[in-house]
């Protein structure tokens, strides 16, 4: 197990991201606006604060700040992106920015998810393993979305 998780940060770090990983999928497979929508919703939005902020807890990988960290700015930022339109329910177009903000937050965990997987091939280049979970999962989700983009407009602009 320590060579999954080395301290108790490491382990909140797993937990939440696990966490994230459920309630994000569900919010985004589930029917949009429901209670049950907001309240997974806000169990992702905790949850990835919380691996958020342990990410900025742990450097143990480079002995300081890395890429990760910034990795976790990114995500922080569409974590934001997606909330504050549906805390504030403004702009006019609030709907499609949450949604699509939402979207890449929970893409960037999965891209996040298969890196961590993918680093522990052994014999593997480290930064090549991350490179190919990031870019395999952005290229198939960001495709999807670009492909559905202007359906869940329509929808979501009713």
């Amino acid at each position: 197990m320590e060579n999954i998780v080395h301290d108790w940060m490491g382990l909140i770090h797993l937990v939440a991201s696990i966490t994230a990983l459920i309630t994000g999928t569900m919010g985004l497979a589930m029917k949009k606006g429901t209670r049950m929508h907001i309240k997974i919703g806000y169990g992702y939005a905790t949850s990835m604060v919380m691996v958020v902020v342990t990410a900025f807890m742990i450097y143990r990988l480079f002995g300081g700040w890395g890429i990760f960290h910034w990795a976790a700015v990114v995500s922080g930022i569409t974590l934001a992106g997606g909330m504050v339109p549906a805390i504030l329910r403004k702009p006019e177009n609030w709907v499609v920015m949450h949604f699509s903000f939402m979207y890449w937050s929970v893409l960037g965990l999965y891209a996040a998810f298969l890196s961590e997987v993918l680093t522990r091939v052994p014999d593997q280049p480290f930064f090549n393993m991350v490179g190919i979970g990031t870019g395999v999962v952005m290229a198939i989700g960001g495709s999807w979305f670009y492909y559905r983009k202007d359906y869940w407009e329509q929808q979501f602009n009713r």
